[in-house]
């Protein structure tokens, strides 16, 4: 009887160290790939901010400031557009491992149900038996 016992913990436990590793690697593939793709981010808006900052340090008068406000404003707003996209990106990738994280863990806990049902059904059978004789 315990043998039949330590072997059900032993499969369980096992199962449950599988499920608790597949669920890390999902997790961690999603926090490097979101991680990526802000730096990847960041690179792209300080190269366009440093560019322009080093084209405003070339004006002289204020009508070569006229003329680079209209470009630092388009600058700013392709890096606020950048930005969002990659936060709506990191977003859906996050709700998308979310989703196989949730998979996973019901058919764990249908497998574990199914596992318990049958051994419950093979207890009753067995009690059944037992009571006929």
């Amino acid at each position: 009887m315990y043998q039949n016992i330590n072997e059900q913990f032993t499969t369980a436990a096992r199962q449950f160290a599988d499920s608790t590793s597949k669920i890390s690697r999902l997790a961690l593939e999603n926090t490097q790939k979101a991680f990526g793709l802000q730096l990847a981010t960041f690179e792209q808006n300080a190269t366009a901010a440093f560019s322009f900052w080093g084209e405003l340090a070339e004006v002289r008068d204020a009508d070569g400031l006229k003329a680079a406000w209209p470009k630092g404003a388009q600058i700013a707003r392709e890096s606020i557009e950048r930005s969002v996209s990659a936060s709506q990106e990191v977003f859906g990738q996050t709700v998308a491992t979310n989703e196989a994280i949730a998979q996973l863990a019901k058919g764990q806990v249908e497998a574990a149900a199914a596992k318990a049902q049958e051994t419950v059904e093979g207890a009753a059978k067995a009690a059944s038996g037992k009571t006929r004789k």
